[in-house]
């Protein structure tokens, strides 16, 4: 049992990273997740940047950024900050428009919107919560 014990903490302890979409190594393009459950799309400051997993995170203010700091997993983007359709439909990682965002089940969703194509509203369309369920299954697979 002692050894049960020892093997249990060691891999408690185990931290898994996680792979994210950023440019030069700022998440979200440097948009600010706080402010996303707020219902605002807005760019982040480099004066309130902090790191998580290894990655930066900017913010709009203060505030937000204490509030990161507070619960990072809670405004951490599902799938790394790729687009959460691409991930459950296919398991690629397709880029982001930091503009297109959805929150459900709080937690924040990003999707790709550009050349006409606005994946957030095929996400509606498409049933999400099946979409959902396959993306979590597939980002497992992508993020090893």
């Amino acid at each position: 049992m002692k050894h049960l014990f020892i093997i249990f903490l060691l891999f408690s302890t185990i931290t898994f990273s996680q792979e994210y979409n950023t440019k030069n190594g700022v998440a979200v393009k440097g948009y600010d997740v706080v402010s996303y459950f707020h219902d605002i799309a807005e760019k982040g400051n480099k004066k309130f940047t902090t790191k998580y997993n290894g990655v930066s995170f900017r913010f709009s203010s203060k505030e937000n950024l204490g509030t990161f700091l507070k619960n990072p997993k809670k405004y951490n983007p599902q799938y790394g900050g790729y687009c959460a359709y691409a991930i459950g439909k296919t398991g690629a990682k397709v880029d982001i428009n930091p503009k297109t965002f959805e929150i459900r089940d709080g937690k924040l969703y990003l999707f790709y919107n550009s050349w006409g194509t606005n994946t957030l509203k095929m996400w509606l369309k498409e049933n999400p919560e099946k979409l959902k369920k396959q993306a979590d299954i597939n980002w497992r697979t992508v993020n090893q």
